[in-house]
């Protein structure tokens, strides 16, 4: 049997319509929907897989969440960058346990807390508190206070320079409007071999990017990553009708060493 839930844990309900609602347990609170509410006692003491019901006889699975339902679902103050591009920036960022990261607009910590997940440890640039701010609860409310740790935001201007003493890092992980403005300060504190990746939103920021790659970097590319889930039930087999289609171009490059 599975650890039973307890006040202050996240639960994820599943309705009868695969909806996901993320919940955070408390002695006496109450999950409210258009089927009625739960009482979170319902919940509280139960296993992971339980079924639960509402005043209004709806019925929900209740699971632990996932980083993905997390990510999906958490508080937000900025635009969070989705799974389907979280899991291929950490792979073509090569995040590892014990990375030294310096990542520049945090925002609602999505990416962060990918990372994290990986083993990496992060220093952060992030020029508003509150979107730092939301953050750092995320983070912290989804991974536990042992995270906190290997994650030190900043409230500065990546544009304007990185401070040297902070580094040196082994990955630069960029989500901003101009990505380009941190090239160059990018260059004095990752080390030879270390690799750039950066999340861009048009192809013509990516191309601008690029632009900047050059030189003293590498293996320089451009990508963009589609998802296209399949209707499967019997012999009935076709792609869904919807996708998820364009969210961000990804751009990495590898570094040469700033002697080069």
């Amino acid at each position: 049997m599975s650890n039973p839930f307890r006040s202050d844990d996240k639960a994820v309900l599943l309705d009868a319509k695969k909806r996901r609602y993320l919940v955070d347990l408390t002695d006496d609170g109450e999950f409210h929907s258009h089927a009625g509410f739960v009482r979170h006692s319902d919940i509280i003491g139960q296993p992971e897989g339980c079924v639960v019901r509402s005043t209004k006889n709806g019925e929900y699975i209740v699971l632990r969440p996932t980083l993905e339902d997390f990510v999906v679902e958490m508080p937000r103050g900025a635009q969070v960058i989705y799974p389907k591009d979280l899991a291929p920036i950490c792979m073509f960022a090569d995040i590892g346990p014990g990375d030294r990261v310096f990542e520049s607009g945090i925002g609602s910590g999505a990416l962060s807390m990918t990372m994290l997940r990986y083993g990496a440890v992060i220093t952060g640039y992030e020029i508003r508190e509150d979107f730092a701010n939301r953050a750092r609860a995320n983070v912290r409310g989804f991974l536990g206070e042992d995270a906190m740790s290997r994650y030190d935001v900043h409230i500065a201007d990546s544009y304007e320079g990185i401070d040297a003493t902070l580094g040196p890092f082994d990955r630069v992980v960029l989500d901003l409007p101009e990505p380009w403005q941190v090239v160059p300060h990018a260059e004095f504190v990752l080390r030879a071999g270390g690799i750039l990746v950066a999340y861009t939103p048009s192809i013509t920021q990516a191309a601008q990017t690029r632009e900047a790659l050059k030189g003293k970097w590498i293996d320089g590319r451009t990508v963009e990553v589609l998802h296209r889930g399949w209707h499967i039930d019997g012999q009935a087999v076709r792609p869904d009708h919807r996708m998820v289609a364009h969210t961000g171009f990804l751009t990495v490059a590898r570094f040469l060493g700033k002697n080069r």
